[in-house]
């Protein structure tokens, strides 16, 4: 795959626990990388949940071949946050990882 196609810079956090200042425990996102990515938003769906108006977008979002990213972590493009499902590694020539994910947005 020529670099060109990695062209969209993402960021890949995983959950954190940690404390506020009163002690008490919460979880934030940490940035695990920043690599190049190239994105495809593979299909849409919209459903209706609990009355409310669900917009569902399913993505292929493929980095050069890592191997600390595993399914839970999540892949933030601009201000649009993917949730991983998959990881999908090229095991054979180890050149990319696939990452199988899905955005949700809730209206309404």
């Amino acid at each position: 795959m020529s670099a060109g196609q990695y062209n969209r810079l993402v960021t890949i956090q995983q959950l954190a626990a940690g404390q506020d200042s009163l002690g008490q425990p919460v979880q934030t996102w940490s940035t695990v990388c920043n690599p190049w990515a190239w994105v495809r938003n593979q299909s849409g769906a919209s459903a209706i949940k609990a009355s409310a108006d669900v917009s569902t977008t399913q993505a292929s979002i493929r980095i050069r071949y890592r191997t600390n990213i595993t399914a839970g972590m999540r892949v933030v493009l601009g201000t649009v946050n993917y949730d991983i499902q998959a990881v999908l590694p090229d095991e054979e020539d180890r050149e990319y990882v696939d990452l199988v994910c899905i955005t949700g947005a809730s209206h309404g």
